[in-house]
């Protein structure tokens, strides 16, 4: 009688899939993720002091870059990318040569489904950004590309092949994603609603795009996953994942691309201090409702059809209105020109990967 098959199933993408993790510390949480990294390349982004070592458990395949690294491979243009900030991690995003990314912070830990499941966050995402999105028509189940599910009565025939997913948007069980004042004033609020959906965020609408377990298709959108400056010498903090959120979603409105919110979760162990917050956070709590409207009425011109063709043009509108606001935004402004530099310098060849043909500009 023969025997069972014990080869394991190959992982999807593992030859087109970085995983990108900024750190501080030694890298003990990838033990648990072990089952479902250990296959995949990281790209491991070290903020602080470069002389510190990292420890990385035995077994995986890894990169890692510290700020002389950096240094030494953008030269002037390492200006752009931030110090003692998560920020850093787009770093990452910039030398990888894959396809795809899935990004994460160091105190997220495997998640479990309702029945007691560990979660494969990444083979969730992969799922996510494999499958098309629906930006132009919301459809009221939700994803409807998911197993059990489907476009309901009346959802335009027209529109049922959707659009190609560049951003894949994870959620967290336990200490949510809060703002400062919102945590000082829930700080024993945890999230223990497992919601089972997954949804494409419509065309003309923002969201908070949250750094910690986020997943996006880097030939389609990858330059503009740029976290800004923030941190160290930078007047804030904590908003670099909402300013590559606000920059992406136009741009992906603009070309026709989806970004999908929900599932998978992962657990997130710690809550950050909320005053150390605050002082990252509080002029962004002051900006943002400048910035909202701003994002709101960006409009891209015609013949921008590539992800940096766009950006620049976000860049040239923050300088010209924003800078008002406060001088942080000219600097940012002209930051944002460096990374695309930077971007096209180390990938030549996807220089026009993003472009999409005439006409297809929604």
């Amino acid at each position: 009688m023969a025997q069972p098959s014990t080869i394991s199933p190959v992982p999807l993408l593992r030859d087109e899939l970085d995983i990108v993790i900024p750190t501080i510390r030694n890298l003990d949480f990838l033990e648990m993720w072990r089952p479902f990294f250990q296959p995949y390349h990281l790209i491991i982004v070290q903020d602080g002091d470069p002389s510190k070592t990292i420890k990385v458990p035995e077994g995986f395949d890894y990169e890692l870059y510290n700020r002389n690294d950096i240094n030494r491979i953008l030269g002037p243009k390492s200006s752009c990318i931030s110090f003692k900030d998560s920020a850093c991690r787009c770093f990452g995003y910039m030398v990888s040569k894959k396809k795809y990314i899935y990004t994460i912070d160091d105190d997220c830990f495997v998640a479990k489904d309702p029945s007691g499941k560990d979660i494969n966050a990444l083979e969730q995402h992969i799922k996510n950004l494999l499958s098309p999105s629906t930006p132009f028509f919301f459809n009221t189940l939700y994803d409807p590309y998911r197993n059990g599910a489907d476009f309901v009565r009346g959802y335009p025939f027209s529109l049922r092949e959707g659009a190609p997913t560049a951003v894949s948007h994870g959620l967290w069980l336990n200490i949510p994603d809060y703002d400062a004042p919102t945590q000082l004033v829930k700080p024993l609020e945890r999230n223990t609603r497992y919601v089972d959906a997954i949804m494409t965020i419509p065309k003309g609408t923002l969201f908070p795009m949250c750094g910690m377990n986020l997943a996006f298709n880097r030939e389609l959108i990858g330059p503009a996953m740029y976290f800004g400056l923030m941190g160290d010498g930078q007047p804030i903090g904590r908003y670099d994942d909402m300013w590559a959120g606000w920059c992406t979603k136009v741009i992906c409105d603009h070309l026709g691309l989806g970004v999908k919110t929900g599932l998978p979760y992962i657990w997130h162990s710690k809550a950050s201090n909320p005053f150390v917050n605050l002082k990252k956070e509080y002029k962004g709590i002051y900006w943002q409702e400048e910035l909202i409207p701003f994002f709101q009425s960006v409009t891209l011109p015609k013949d921008c059809t590539t992800v940096q063709q766009c950006y620049i043009e976000i860049s040239k509108q923050v300088k010209a209105k924003l800078s008002k606001v406060d001088d942080y935004f000219s600097k940012l402004a002209d930051a944002m020109v460096t990374w695309i530099e930077a971007w096209d310098e180390l990938n030549p060849s996807g220089a026009k990967s993003a472009e999409v043909p005439n006409g297809a500009s929604k």
